[in-house]
This record gives structure tokens, C-alpha cells and sequence, in this order.
């Protein structure tokens, strides 16, 4: 028996032996690479981890200081293009008070014929629109792009450091650059389109003339207005008390009469009427003119008349093309300064709203790359995230294949002891 059980053990080392011995170095083998590859993963895990740190860490920086220099910009654009209206406002303010140099530049050809006249009035349109235009923007345009432009450039310094690299380094090329025009736009043809002018000749010592300059325009108006009420009241009066009276068939056929007065009734009627507009003083002077009508004589009355007839001539002679010109002309500068007031505020608030709108696109374009730096960040905090979450995977499996090489070379040296160098 114990021949054949040292044949059988003989047999066993002779089959066993070898393998066992192979099997022990690929468990040695499997040990190092398991723990090679669980150092290089936890390495690596660890700069995995602090690189997703510091990317998170970015972020938060960039998503804090994009906060703070959006509210700073905010303001910055807000004081530039309140600095815009007032400028433009005051340029314009100016530009009106000088409207009648601008109005006298104009020449065009001129006549009283409705249709020359609809040609000119529309030329003069467009040459105060284009002449205020250009003083506008000789006044404003250059600082104001000078602004614009260096408003821009602290922008985009400002946001610079939050910028994707790439961009970074070709911000200049990148930025969208085009010139800024900034646009007045008074449109004056449909501003001033209902002007009415008044180049009929009118007497300067005229009474119509003498009342407006004496009472004022309104209270001229009231007076020549109550003069013809009176008139026709007059008339009206005359016509009833000398009008035959036979019973109401005469008065249903009788017919209106036409006013007409005489010279004396006429002033007469003015003078009552100015009387019961005008203060005591202006009774006086009626009274006092009725004086010295008596008092001077006729000889005095008849130069005075011919006097007053060669003024009438000169006035009606020198009533020429060019005066009824120049009479439309200060008609305009009146009538166009009013409008232009009225859209003072709205052009100045139109001005600041495209410088506005031109340092917005600019910033939007801007945090539209932040937002892209954003998401870049974001996208690698991800890949990080699934890295560190693949290699502790990596860690975890390394683990387990070493412990296993391990049991199993604690099995093979069972094996060793039991089988192939047995106690004795």
C-alpha cells in the first residue's frame, strides 16, 4: 500500500505540479495588473475629481460675476442714452431758435399760382428735414458713436475674462461690428402738411391791420366778429322798420336785404363796437381823435388822407413776388417752430432708444457667448462627473478580480500543501 500510494502521489506532483506552479504566477500576474489599474484609477479619479472641482468652481464664478456686470452694464447703458436725450434735446431746442436762418438758405422758384406754390412748400419741406438733419448730426452724431463706441469696448473688456478661450483670443474679429447711423427722423411733410400761408395783400395802417396790432390777435378776432354781429343786427332793423306792414301775408313774402352802409355807419359801428371791448382809456382816445378832428381843419385832414393814400400805393406797388415770398417764409419759421416743439421730446427719446437698442445687441451678443462658456462648463462637469463615476467602477472591479486572484491563490497553496508536498 505504501508503494502504490507513493506511485498515485508521484503521479499526481508529475500531472499537477507544473500547472499549479503556472497557476500561481498568472494569480501573481492578475494581482499586479488589478492593483496597477486600481492605483492609475484612483489616480486618476482623484484628478478627475479636482479638475470637475475647479470647473464647478469656474461656474460659479462666471455665473456670479456675469450677474454683477449685467446690473453695472444695465446702469451704464442707461445714463448713456439719458446723456443722448438731453443732448439731442438741447441740439434741437437750438436747431429751432435758428429755423429762420435755415428757412432763409432755401431758394427755390417762387409764385402764387396754388400749384408753384404746393412745389415749393413741399421743397421746402424736405430742405428743413435735410438741413436740420445734417445740424443735428454735426451737433451730436460724433459724440455720440464716440460714446457708443467706447461704452462697447468697456463691455466687451469687461466680460472678456468670461469668455470661451477661443473666443477670447479673437474677440476683436468675433465682436459684430457695423458703423452706427443714428436717424433724426422729424418728417416734417406730415408734421407741417396742414400749413395754411397768407400772401394776400393786406395794408399795413389797414383796419384790420391797426386792430390787431392795438388789441392783439385775439381780442381783435372778438371785436371784428362783434362789429359784424352788429352789422347784420343793424340791417336786419332797417329792413323791418322799412319794410311795409300789411299783416302776416307781407311778412311771409317779404325778402332779406342785402347790408349796405355807409361809410359813417361803418365807423360808427366800429367805435361802439371797441368801445364795449377796450377799457375806459380806449373811449378817450375816440374822444379825443373827434377833438382833433375838429380842431385841425380840413386842410390838415386832406394831406393826412393823401398821405395815407401813398402809403396804400407804395404798400400795394412793393407787394412783389419776393415779398409774398419772404411773407410765406416768416409765416413758416412761426408756424414750423411751433410744430417742432411739439416732437422735441419724442425725437430725443427716439435718438436714445437706437443708441439703446445698438449697446444691447452688442451686450446680448456678448452674454450670448457667456451663456455658451456656461454650457461648455457644464458639458464638462458632466463628462468629469461620468469619468470619476467609470473609474470608481474601474476601482471596483480591480478590487474584486484581486480579491479573487487572492482566494484563489490561497486555494492553490491548499492544493500545494495537500496534494503535491504533503506532510509527513
Amino acid at each position: 500500500m505504501a508503494s502504490q500510494e507513493c506511485i498515485s502521489q508521484s503521479a499526481v506532483k508529475t500531472k499537477f505540479e507544473q500547472h499549479t506552479i503556472r497557476a500561481k504566477q498568472i494569480t501573481e500576474t492578475v494581482k499586479a495588473i488589478m492593483d496597477a489599474i486600481n492605483i492609475e484609477a484612483a489616480e486618476k479619479r482623484v484628478a478627475s475629481l479636482e479638475d470637475r472641482e475647479y470647473q464647478m468652481d469656474r461656474l460659479e464664478f462666471v455665473k456670479n460675476q456675469l450677474n454683477l456686470l449685467i446690473e453695472d452694464i444695465k446702469k451704464k447703458i442707461k445714463a448713456i442714452t439719458e446723456e443722448v436725450e438731453r443732448k439731442v434735446s438741447s441740439a434741437m431746442g437750438e436747431e429751432i431758435c435758428r429755423l429762420n436762418v435755415l428757412i432763409e438758405e432755401f431758394h427755390s422758384d417762387f409764385h402764387p399760382s396754388p400749384h408753384v406754390l404746393k412745389l415749393y412748400k413741399s421743397e421746402l419741406l424736405s430742405h428743413i428735414e435735410e438741413g436740420m438733419g445734417k445740424n443735428l448730426a454735426f451737433r451730436c452724431s460724433n459724440a455720440v458713436n464716440a460714446s457708443v463706441h467706447t461704452s462697447q469696448r468697456d463691455m466687451i473688456e469687461s466680460l472678456q475674462p468670461l469668455l470661451p478661450p477661443a473666443v477670447q483670443s479673437q474677440i476683436q474679429m468675433l465682436v459684430p461690428s457695423r458703423k452706427f447711423d443714428m436717424s433724426y427722423d422729424l418728417n416734417c411733410a406730415t408734421l407741417c402738411s396742414d400749413f395754411q400761408e397768407n400772401i394776400e395783400f393786406q395794408f399795413s395802417m389797414g383796419w384790420t391791420a391797426l386792430v390787431n396790432r392795438f388789441l392783439g390777435p385775439t381780442n381783435a378776432k372778438r371785436a371784428l366778429m362783434l362789429v359784424e354781429r352788429n352789422f347784420q343786427v343793424t340791417q336786419m332793423t332797417r329792413s323791418l322798420s322799412t319794410t311795409p306792414s300789411s299783416g302776416p301775408s307781407s311778412m311771409a313774402v317779404a325778402q332779406p336785404q342785402e347790408p349796405v352802409l355807409s361809410h359813417e355807419e361803418l365807423m360808427m359801428s366800429m367805435a361802439t363796437n371797441l368801445a364795449s371791448l377796450t377799457s375806459r382809456t380806449s373811449m378817450s382816445v375816440v374822444i379825443v381823435g373827434g377833438v382833433v378832428w375838429r380842431t385841425v381843419g380840413w386842410r390838415l385832414i386832406a394831406l393826412s388822407a393823401a398821405m395815407y393814400g401813398l402809403l396804400y400805393l407804395w404798400e400795394k406797388l412793393t407787394w412783389t413776388t419776393k415779398a409774398k415770398e419772404r411773407a410765406l417764409k416768416r409765416q413758416f419759421v412761426d408756424y414750423a417752430t411751433e410744430k417742432l416743439q411739439l416732437i422735441v421730446s419724442f425725437t430725443s427719446a427716439n435718438c436714445s432708444h437706437q443708441v439703446q437698442q445698438e449697446m444691447a445687441t452688442t451686450f446680448a451678443w456678448l452674454c450670448q457667448q457667456v451663456d455658451l462658456t456656461q454650457r461648455e462648463l457644464e458639458g464638462e462637469i458632466s463628462r468629469l462627473t461620468a469619468k470619476v463615476q467609470i473609474l470608481e467602477t474601474v476601482q471596483s472591479r480591480s478590487k474584486t478580480l484581486r480579491h479573487k486572484a487572492t482566494e484563489l491563490e490561497r486555494q492553490l497553496e491548499t492544493f500545494t500543501d495537500q496534494y503535491l508536498n504533503p506532510h509527513h
